[in-house]
């Protein structure tokens, strides 16, 4: 029975982004509408990228010194641990999962409140491709937004390393060697080229959620949460197969 419904919802979202991936009717409003969610779930969402980043990239720098790194280690072990978890988890995967309860459940709501008061059946009735002309300017604007995102979150990761290294914990010296250590270029790209699939992922599903909202404003509030729940769900299976591909 289960099955049977996860293949169902399965097609159901097939149609739904069949729906959403067509032409603009009037691409002067779907400039419009994409600057704005550029704005509202991009732009909006750098302060909480910028400090959760810096505060793990801290926390991640003295874990490493107090408990992990020996007299029998490099000193720089401490900054080369660091950059590497930064690099290949925390500001791509880890924070998208972040995004996905912020930018996710926005999306959901806002999209399922247009639905339960019909804002979305007006659309149709005018003969708007309603999906298209709501879902595909978030979709556009997030994964536009999301490479900024990860380098954001990359360089606030890396200052609250350095922070805590002037706090004393380590010396900024052994901390700059440990980050230019065996330095991977393609690692910087392997975190967007994922940041990519993550923010696709949290934008239409939870788009599709909001869409097919059925009742009230208690309906809204667990399409937003099944939203976010799916969504991050989802990340973490695409994470191991895009690690896996991108390795």
């Amino acid at each position: 029975m289960f099955l049977v419904k996860g293949i169902a919802a399965f097609g159901k979202y097939i149609d739904f982004l069949g729906k959403t991936f067509s032409v603009p009717e009037r691409m002067r409003m779907f400039m419009k509408q994409y600057v704005r969610e550029m704005a509202q779930l991009g732009v909006d969402s750098i302060p909480i990228v910028l400090l959760i980043s810096f505060f793990i990239g801290a926390v991640i720098c003295i874990q490493i010194k107090l408990n992990i790194q020996s007299p029998w280690m490099p000193s720089f072990v401490t900054g080369y641990t660091t950059r590497e978890i930064m690099l290949l988890e925390f500001s791509s995967s880890i924070m998208c999962l972040i995004l996905a309860g912020k930018v996710g459940s926005n999306i959901a709501s806002e999209i399922g409140t247009m639905r339960v008061t019909q804002q979305i059946d007006a659309l149709e009735i005018m003969g708007v491709n309603s999906a298209s002309y709501l879902v595909l300017p978030k979709i556009a604007g997030l994964m536009t937004m999301i490479p900024f995102l990860v380098v954001f979150s990359i360089a606030a990761g890396f200052g609250g390393a350095y922070a805590s290294a002037y706090a004393g914990i380590i010396t900024p010296d052994d901390l700059t060697t440990g980050m230019l250590y065996d330095f991977n270029q393609w690692f910087v790209w392997m975190s967007i080229i994922k940041s990519l699939f993550f923010a696709f992922i949290i934008s239409s599903v939870s788009a599709f959620y909001g869409y097919y909202v059925e009742g009230g404003s208690f309906d809204v509030g667990k399409a937003s949460t099944n939203a976010v729940v799916s969504s991050s769900m989802l990340i973490l299976f695409a994470d191991i197969f895009l690690t896996q591909l991108l390795s």
